[in-house]
């Protein structure tokens, strides 16, 4: 092993742990939101109130030395509320713009599907370019710009459905679920003295990220992963039960979030099973069944992804 590869397996591994403290016994989620922040892309955490949804976005935001929004999303906030809007000075006589809180580097947008389509769509430019366009004017954000959205996806009383151009935004989808007992049980007691999140500390500067994002890049991808990722994204555009299937950008970002997950494992090369990893929750939120509710929509992709990830014969 190198020098440069303990560093970087030193700095994952700390800011793995870091938000472990927080978001006990559910390594999973932990895992996924570091790979799509080492890729940069962005995360949607779907589940039920109450499980750790905002606690681990705010483990890693706090896990890293940067600044920091959470925006509580509404069903009656504006685009302004979100990019900032032009304020008009009496004394100079002429407007100046005052950046709203999406100039952030991490920004929660807590319960996301609770504002409207309009509203939602003021995030599309900033989650794709980096960047905001308001009043005839671009705007660029600050790296590294992440962004963790929550959604309660049983619920529909004063919810937006989001958009399928605004979910092929986000890298990754991903629940947390119930603890088991014993990790339930450990909770109770560490939190006796407070909110554990509310005791973090900064394990990883915007320079090391940086550096750790320029090291994903680097990762080796075979041409025979790269024809295992085709395979599988054309097996969603042929599927009877599917109406649309992966576009190019998600195999681009499959590809992307597979480098991450190997240079999460310690490894310089992407193998199959990293793709099988990632297929689920970096496929399953972009395609559109058929004949199916919306509700019902997210659980059938996920097995439909699933099952081509099992009838796909994947390389040696």
């Amino acid at each position: 092993m190198t020098a440069q590869t303990s560093r970087t397996s030193s700095l994952l591994e700390g800011l793995q742990n870091n938000a472990a403290q927080v978001l006990l016994g559910k390594p999973e989620p932990i895992r996924l939101t570091i790979v799509a922040l080492l890729a940069g892309g962005h995360v949607l955490i779907e589940d039920a109130p109450g499980v750790g949804k905002t606690s681990l976005a705010k483990a890693m935001a706090r896990s890293l030395d940067c600044a920091f929004t959470r925006l509580q999303f509404t069903p009656d906030m504006l685009p302004s509320d979100i990019l900032g809007s032009s304020v008009f000075l009496p004394n100079l006589g002429e407007f100046e713009f005052r950046q709203g809180p999406i100039f952030t580097n991490v920004l929660l947008a807590d319960e996301i599907n609770r504002t409207t389509p309009r509203t939602q769509s003021a995030l599309l430019e900033a989650m794709s370019e980096g960047q905001v366009s308001i009043e005839g004017r671009t705007w660029q954000l600050s790296s590294p710009f992440f962004v963790i959205a929550t959604q309660n996806p049983f619920e529909s009383e004063g919810t937006y459905a989001l958009p399928e151009n605004q979910l092929d935004r986000f890298m990754l989808c991903t629940g947390i679920g119930y603890p088991e007992r014993a990790t339930e049980l450990e909770v109770l007691t560490s939190h006796r003295g407070g909110e554990a999140v509310d005791r973090l500390q900064p394990v990883l500067t915007v320079e090391q990220l940086e550096e750790l994002r320029a090291s994903v890049r680097e990762v080796e991808v075979d041409a025979s992963i790269n024809e295992y990722m085709l395979d599988l994204v054309t097996a969603t555009r042929n599927h009877e039960e599917i109406h649309v299937g992966v576009s190019t950008r998600g195999i681009l970002t499959l590809y992307r979030a597979a480098q991450a997950l190997a240079l999460l494992e310690g490894r310089e090369y992407v193998i199959p099973d990293d793709v099988k990893q990632l297929a689920i929750p970096v496929l399953a939120h972009r395609i559109v069944c058929r004949g199916l509710m919306r509700e019902g929509q997210r659980e059938h992709a996920r097995r439909l992804i699933d099952q081509i990830v099992m009838q796909t014969a994947a390389p040696a």
